[in-house]
């Protein structure tokens, strides 16, 4: 029996090319020379799709593949993914939940403590010899600060936990209470960020949470406020930060993710008194490892019939 036919969007680590390679028959887009033709001879022999990253599965590329049964996706966030016209198809989507968690977690709270205590700053100014000339001026802290976390999923409640070693008060906006969780919740982000001096942006992409952190979100946490978004640029108006970082109206922000990656507004660059991280919260050999065997293990699993191992909630398994 032949092997089951899988395109890679674009390239990926080798791990998964590896794994895929010893399991199914591998196509490559980004070795095809005619695209046209391809979609035409293989594209409807093409069973499954592994993306993530720059390799994105919109509704154009799904329509293409009539036998299309599964998206791999590389990556917790699965915006790059239209799970929308995946699930009109009955195609079923997985990402890569649980195995980057705490790697994230971490990030988060190395990126809150940079920003904080001012580290890279610190760090260039010794560098600079300028510590043989005087002491650093003395930094914010995190002590009596309430941190705000929009987005309590897998990776928020790691970052709260972790806050809670730092004795941080915790609250959260999302979509709906938990009443599993013993912090704080608002169903009004504006009212959250008035209340806390941290906000920590773990929310995913996509349309629903576009720009929510806004002008009045920033204006609301304020002069002595501390943005961190480890979760998608996309959720907060750049242009909007850019300013209220410029005019004050907020302390600093430190930032793994923007919204248009790689690239980075000169404006952010330019300023002192950020961090700024080329998205890097799950980027440790270990995790990226287990990222990887996971879309792996996903699509293996899929077509051995046993379904797949972390299905997006857009396209649940079993089906609805």
């Amino acid at each position: 029996m032949s092997k089951p036919e899988i395109l890679l969007v674009r390239p990926i680590m080798p791990l998964i090319e590896e794994g895929l390679t010893k399991h199914f028959t591998l196509h490559k887009l980004a070795e095809v020379g005619d695209e046209a033709a391809f979609f035409r001879e293989v594209g409807p022999r093409i069973r499954g799709v592994a993306a993530g990253g720059a390799g994105k599965a919109d509704r154009a590329l799904i329509e293409k593949l009539p036998a299309l049964e599964i998206i791999a996706n590389f990556g917790v966030g699965y915006d790059g993914i239209d799970v929308k016209a995946a699930a009109e198809r009955g195609i079923i989507v997985t990402n890569t939940p649980d195995v980057l968690t705490g790697e994230v977690a971490d990030l988060a709270l190395g990126l809150l403590l940079a920003t904080v205590r001012q580290i890279p700053q610190v760090d260039r100014y010794l560098r600079a010899g300028k510590w043989l000339e005087k002491p650093y001026p003395l930094t914010t802290t995190l002590r009596e600060r309430k941190i705000g976390i929009l987005g309590l999923g897998r990776i928020g409640k790691a970052i709260a936990r972790r806050c809670e070693a730092f004795d941080l008060e915790i609250a959260y906006h999302g979509r709906r209470r938990q009443d599993d969780v013993p912090y704080r919740y608002y169903d009004n982000l504006v009212d959250m960020a008035r209340d806390v001096d941290v906000l920590m942006v773990v929310a995913p992409g996509g349309d629903a949470t576009y720009h929510i952190v806004n002008e009045e979100v920033l204006n609301a946490l304020g002069p002595n406020g501390i943005l961190i978004n480890v979760g998608r640029g996309t959720v907060v108006d750049e242009k909007a930060l850019i300013a209220a970082l410029r005019d004050g109206r907020i302390l600093s922000a430190g930032l793994d993710v923007f919204e248009n990656e790689p690239h980075v507004p000169a404006e952010l660059i330019a300023m002192d008194h950020v961090v700024l991280l080329p998205h890097v919260g799950s980027a440790s050999v270990y995790t990226r490892n287990a990222m990887g065997q996971l879309v792996v293990d996903n699509l293996v699993s899929w077509f051995e019939g046993k379904g797949p191992k972390t299905p997006v909630p857009e396209t649940p398994w079993p089906r609805k």
